[in-house]
């Protein structure tokens, strides 16, 4: 299973990858499946049914909207957020849906979209789509969605091809251990590795565009989240409180380097909670690598390149290498999906990969990052997922801000060291799969434990 940066970093839209940014690209390739067998133009009514979490939460998370937009042709990349709201609105008048953005079918939403309370097996988060015609049913598919935007259907999950990219990498690895050999074996930096990597899939101008516009889409979305105040939508009544903060710091003055003023944690609660109130609002965002977890890498990032005045592009790219080994890790060897495995696998794996994107740009060595990965990871075990609601805001949004403290506090102690430790990071890995299997399905996005159901509002 090849995995690239990209795969992991995606430009989508709030407040969930699993739950948005999954089901819209599950609706629009089930589209594609349909204009592949020239079915489009014979379809005369669709019927969406939402499975587990997606059905638990799916609400909350804009699942139901996601899949819409999807049945619509839209991508989440592509998509102007601002305009998923009053094309739902015209929907619900017209009762008309414009299957690929040209073709009426009738769409009855109390009929049509259906939230099953019943799991389907592979994965939590599943969903399946069926397109009829005049004489009965057409097309049908099922999709889960994986974690972190990745979608899969029900021929790969059965065939366990849960990811189809079979391409060749120079230095392929699959764990911590394999990845520190090699970096030894060829004297290479963590960075350097996946680079070379990176290079089966595209040219060295390419990677570097491409990391250049997922940190222009991040600095866009703090942009965004300090500009935006009032209440987030769902019904929790939850106040943004980024664009005051940002006020009240920029009273105070900012650190002229990393770490010289106390305020410097401030800021780097500042952006998590400019990204996470931003996704939460259904604005554009970047996984990271989940919408769950969005938060975490570009504060940890932004922290870096604001207060350390030779900070560069170079940078930005040996950054998002470093993390994404990381991410590479956790995804093979466990998931970073929170209706599987709970927040740790969101949250816990986001603040491995930005404390390895730290360390990498600070001159760790590979047995460093690996530490500060180790590190970050093993203090977010057991970390469960349960957003009040099911909505992405509580705990969700501080949960971002403290676990960005949290990655830079990771690779500051990594850096102080020499890279020997006693737990190694794949064994933190395994660990969380394990307690992952272990955890309570009411405790990993169902909403049916923890804090959830603490908050009598709900």
């Amino acid at each position: 299973m090849a995995i690239s940066v990209f795969d992991l970093f995606k430009i989508g839209i709030g407040p969930s990858s699993s739950h948005t940014v999954g089901p819209m690209r599950a609706a629009a390739l089930f589209v594609g499946a349909l204009r592949e067998r020239h079915l489009l133009e014979r379809v005369r009514r669709l019927e969406v049914n939402l499975y587990g979490s997606l059905s638990a939460t799916g609400v909350g998370h804009g699942t139901d909207r996601a899949v819409i937009m999807g049945l619509m042709g839209e991508w989440p990349d592509q998509i102007d957020p601002q305009l998923i709201a009053p094309r739902i609105a015209t929907l619900m008048e017209r009762n008309e849906l414009l299957l690929d953005g040209r073709l009426p079918v009738p769409f009855v939403w109390s009929r049509d979209m259906r939230l099953l309370d019943e799991n389907l097996p592979y994965h939590p988060n599943a969903m399946t789509l069926v397109a009829l015609g005049e004489d009965g049913e057409l097309h049908r598919d099922t999709y889960y969605s994986v974690g972190g935007g990745f979608v899969v259907d029900a021929e790969q999950a059965a065939s366990g091809r849960l990811d189809q990219d079979t391409t060749a990498l120079p230095y392929d690895f699959s764990s911590g251990d394999e990845l520190l050999q090699l970096c030894q074996r060829h004297s290479l930096r963590v960075s350097e590795l996946m680079m070379a990597n990176e290079r089966a899939w595209r040219s060295d101008e390419a990677i570097r565009s491409g990391l250049l516009r997922l940190w222009a889409a991040m600095r866009e979305c703090v942009e965004n989240g300090l500009r935006h105040e009032g209440v987030l939508p769902g019904g929790l009544n939850v106040r943004r409180r980024a664009a005051r903060l940002h006020r009240s710091l920029l009273d105070l003055g900012k650190p002229n380097v990393i770490g010289s003023t106390m305020s410097a944690m401030e800021w780097v609660n500042l952006y998590a909670l400019a990204v996470n109130e931003e996704n939460a609002a259904g604005g554009r965002m970047v996984t990271a690598p989940t919408n769950g977890a969005a938060g975490i890498v570009p504060a940890v990032l932004h922290y870096y390149m604001r207060f350390n005045p030779e900070a560069s592009d170079d940078d930005v790219v040996a950054y998002f290498l470093g993390a994404a080994a990381v991410g590479i890790l956790c995804k093979k060897n466990a998931s970073i999906s929170g209706a599987e495995v709970g927040c740790q696998g969101e949250v816990g794996s986001a603040c491995a990969m930005a404390a390895a994107g730290l360390a990498e740009v600070l001159g760790a060595s590979p047995e460093q990052l690996e530490n500060a990965a180790e590190i970050a990871l093993e203090h977010n075990l057991g970390l469960t997922c349960d957003p009040v609601g099911g909505l992405v805001q509580v705990p969700c949004i501080e949960r971002n801000a403290i676990a960005a403290v949290k990655a830079i506090n990771a690779a500051q102690m990594a850096l102080r060291g020499d890279g020997e430790h006693f737990i190694s990071l794949d064994r933190v890995i395994r660990t969380m799969r394990d307690t992952g299997a272990d955890m309570h399905d009411k405790y990993k996005e169902t909403s049916r434990g923890g804090l959830a159901v603490s908050a009598i509002e709900c």
